[in-house]
């Protein structure tokens, strides 16, 4: 891409990375230009978080052309990336809970008064300025602890508007977020393009990046493949270019033959989180859960896998009572639980691939109280290939896959059980487009084998497109429930802020 009247502030062409013998980046390609706002694409495993690192200083390519501002530079550390003007706005800030805000902007570089005392004072208008800028209201004065992510993620921006930062990179800065904070967010990032600053926005939602960006460049299996005006793109040609291939069906929902209730739940209830909760689910079924962020959806499934404690009510899976509050009773009467956040709930981040796939059978694997490993890797392997799992090896720590291939081995892990009722909180947040079609494919087909599902989602299109049936939360209570042909967006999201009907 060409413009006439600019000159990239970055430009990172034919860049290659190589870990070993493990290529994760071959041709990483990137102009990024004032006053616009760039996308990256791809899916998981495409290359995104190796190039974003590239830039980012902390690695280092074996070779390519790295500019800034038309000169080279090759960066050793974080450190000299961000002298450069390249600041990097993550999924999951990092402050310091103990300082507050302004110090946290300009902590290791505070203002100096007489003596070489730090002026607070000085420090506090600095940053009211800067958000001021930014036309936001957060307290300089007040502790980074307990803040959202949204006001931590502002807070990392005005850090890198007091470093002059010309390139600001977000990656993957909405996973979190409700809709009102990604629209301030948005608004943020907009005013910061339109007064001269180059943004880099990393994204699996395809609504976002044509909502907000400008251009797009894809990456596929480590490779540059397009970059393209969004003005003149349609979302069938981003995909193609993310995958390879036409994806036609998103939501491949496949017949199945629904059956008798599996799973019934009765008056459950935990106080503060959601009360009086009743439904049942079947063999074959496909169970649609919505509701906003804070409704009780995941609360209640907690609740069913005996991970969180139940004050009332009662959970039957086969017409057998579960033991409320016991897990390990849950998973042996066929319940599996893939969590919504894999990094903290689903996955210990310091063990192999092999390793996490294999936990939930650890009691079968084991002879006299010891696990051969050649079994435990064939084990993972297995689901590994089943799930096209992207790992050099099943040695490799699951903390080095991409956040789509993470994903992948939670599946694995608890499908390795051979559940007969999958509970799934939010399975494709995070998840490149392409991704999200096999684990649509594969949700859908464990339907077909009388496997009775769960899922919990926060996108209207996935629930529409998945469940044979939708219950509606507001507020920890149940406020509607349709059928495939009765749902639509709108009545889910009038169910979802009934607020009369979650009081009474």
């Amino acid at each position: 891409m060409t413009r006439e009247a600019d000159r990239p502030v970055v430009s990172l062409q034919h860049a290659v990375k190589k870990f070993g013998s493990f290529t994760a980046m071959s041709d990483g390609c990137i102009e990024l230009y004032p006053h616009r706002i760039h996308a990256l694409a791809g899916e998981n495993g495409a290359g995104k978080s190796t190039l974003v690192k590239v830039l980012a200083g902390i690695h280092q390519p074996n070779s390519g052309e790295f500019l800034v501002e038309g000169q080279p530079v090759r960066f050793k550390t974080p450190v000299e990336s961000k002298a450069a003007g390249i600041s990097v706005i993550y999924q999951e800030p990092t402050l310091f809970p103990d300082l507050t805000v302004a110090e946290n902007i300009y902590v290791g570089r505070q203002p100096r008064g007489r003596f070489g005392l730090i002026d607070h004072a000085a420090m506090r208008r600095d940053a009211q300025e800067l958000f001021d800028r930014l036309e936001v209201p957060i307290d300089p004065s007040q502790l980074a602890d307990g803040l959202s992510i949204a006001d931590q993620q502002i807070i990392e921006i005005a850090k890198a508007i007091s470093l002059d930062a010309k390139v600001l990179i977000m990656d993957e800065p909405t996973a979190a977020l409700s809709g009102h904070e990604v629209d301030r967010l948005f608004s943020v990032a907009r005013a910061l393009r339109d007064k001269g600053a180059s943004l880099m926005f990393i994204s699996h939602r395809m609504e976002e990046i044509f909502d907000l960006c400008d251009d797009v460049t894809i990456m596929r299996d480590g490779a540059y493949v397009s970059t393209r005006d969004l003005k003149e793109t349609t979302k069938a040609q981003l995909v193609r270019d993310m995958v390879g291939r036409d994806v036609d069906q998103l939501f491949p929902k496949l017949d199945a033959q629904i059956g008798d209730p599996v799973l019934t739940v009765e008056g459950l209830t935990r106080y503060g989180a959601f009360e009086d909760v009743s439904f049942e689910v079947r063999s074959g079924e496909i169970l649609g859960l919505a509701g906003l962020v804070g409704a009780g959806r995941s609360e209640v499934v907690r609740t069913i896998m005996g991970i969180d404690k139940a004050d009332g009510g009662t959970v039957t899976a086969f017409g057998k009572p579960l033991k409320l509050g016991d897990t390990v009773g849950a998973i042996r009467a066929g319940l599996a639980f893939v969590p919504e956040d894999r990094r903290k709930q689903g996955l210990v981040m310091d063990l192999s691939v092999a390793r996490n796939t294999a936990l939930t059978l650890r009691s079968k694997l084991a002879r006299c109280g010891l696990i051969n490993s050649r079994t435990e890797r064939a084990v993972a392997q297995e689901w590994s290939t089943n799930l096209e799992v992207k790992t050099a090896s099943q040695d490799t720590p699951v903390s080095a896959l991409s956040g789509g291939n993470q994903q992948k081995v939670v599946l694995a892990k608890w499908l390795a059980t051979d559940p007969t009722i999958l509970i799934v909180d939010e399975p494709t947040r995070g998840i490149d487009v392409g991704t999200k079609a096999e684990v649509h494919r594969l949700i859908s087909t464990l339907a077909t084998r009388g496997v009775a599902v769960i899922m919990i989602s926060s996108e209207l299109p996935e629930i529409l497109g998945m469940a044979d049936r939708v219950l509606v939360m507001c507020e920890g209570r149940i406020t509607g429930e349709f059928t495939r042909e009765e749902a639509t967006a709108d009545a889910i999201m009038t169910a979802a802020t009934d607020h009369e009907k979650a009081a009474s």
